[in-house]
């Protein structure tokens, strides 16, 4: 019942969007350190797009992001077909960043740790996600580090 809900309000693009314009204020430190708001291009219009995630893992050089939607989402789409993002997160604005989609092996071993570190939310959002992709729940992780 309740990943029914949850899948449903993640679902629901204006409800998903509403960090945005604090993200792009300059205010994304206001939500925490586990969201990133992506700026990515259109495949087709090579218009900005954005999207706020929850960030699974971080390390020193490298923070990773899980598309819940799995390939479908439409920012996932756009970063494998251009590769082109910047980053907001915290105090930091629109960093250029370099992507990486990882395999499938190296998500599962992400998604893994983020299990281990957040069992409740990893239970929720595995149930919400089985929902929302009708029990085909891949989850692919998309790894951004900074360019040099």
């Amino acid at each position: 019942m309740l990943e029914r809900l949850i899948a449903r309000l993640l679902g629901t693009p204006w409800l998903m969007r509403l960090p945005i314009p604090m993200f792009r204020a300059g205010l994304g430190w206001m939500l925490g350190p586990r969201l990133v708001m992506i700026e990515h291009l259109g495949r087709t219009s090579g218009e900005p797009r954005f999207v706020v995630v929850e960030v699974v893992e971080r390390e020193v050089r490298a923070l990773r992001v899980a598309s819940g939607f799995g390939t479908r989402a439409q920012w996932y789409r756009n970063l494998r077909a251009n590769g082109v993002a910047f980053l907001s997160t915290g105090r930091v604005r629109r960093e250029r960043v370099g992507v990486r989609l990882l395999d499938e092996g190296a998500s599962r071993a992400v998604l893994g740790r983020y299990a281990s570190a957040h069992p409740d939310a990893w239970r929720r959002l595995k149930g919400a996600m089985d929902v929302a992709q009708h029990g085909d729940a891949r989850i692919p992780i998309v790894e951004f580090t900074p360019v040099d």
